[in-house]
């Protein structure tokens, strides 16, 4: 779901806040087409190799995986017009993905700092389940996000 002409500013956000987002299915499919394109070891793409590895199997490549569930994230545009730019991230990978599981993030708001410049750098800290609950990513980013006076102050510029 997009949410247009809605933002959420640095002030909107609270530390403790969770966000949720929908569920990612991996496909064998998307893990060789994105294995061939970007990450191409054989872990991913040789079915034979795989499963004589500790893994057992073909596995997804970790930031594909990372980032199906971040463009769920993405499409519920939560921030709007307010989002800046990324600043930061940091993916940490605990257990493989495999074609067929289910993945689901909760994100959290870790940290926010205010800058001079109107906008503020939210912290937020993703973890990725699958669908035995294993925790299998977390990944730390850092957003810049207009605060509210910021806004306010662009649409006063823009009026006659």
């Amino acid at each position: 779901m997009i949410m247009r002409g809605y933002s959420m500013y640095f002030e909107d956000f609270t530390i403790g806040q969770v966000l949720k987002a929908n569920n990612v299915k991996i496909d064998k499919e998307k893990i060789l087409a994105f294995a061939k394109e970007y990450d191409p070891l054989p872990i991913h793409l040789d079915e034979e190799h795989a499963r004589q590895t500790g893994f057992g199997g073909l596995i997804a490549p970790g930031v594909m995986s990372f980032m199906l569930v971040w463009a769920e994230y993405a499409k519920m545009n939560i921030w709007g017009d307010a989002l800046v730019a990324g600043k930061q991230t940091s993916i940490t990978w605990f257990a493989p993905v495999y074609a067929g599981d289910i993945l689901h993030g909760s994100a959290s708001v870790t940290g926010k700092r205010r800058k001079k410049n109107n906008t503020g750098v939210l912290e937020i800290m993703v973890e990725i389940f699958n669908q035995n609950g294993i925790l299998v990513i977390t990944d730390i980013s850092k957003l810049v996000i207009r605060c509210r006076d910021q806004a306010e102050s662009d649409v006063n510029k823009k009026s006659p």
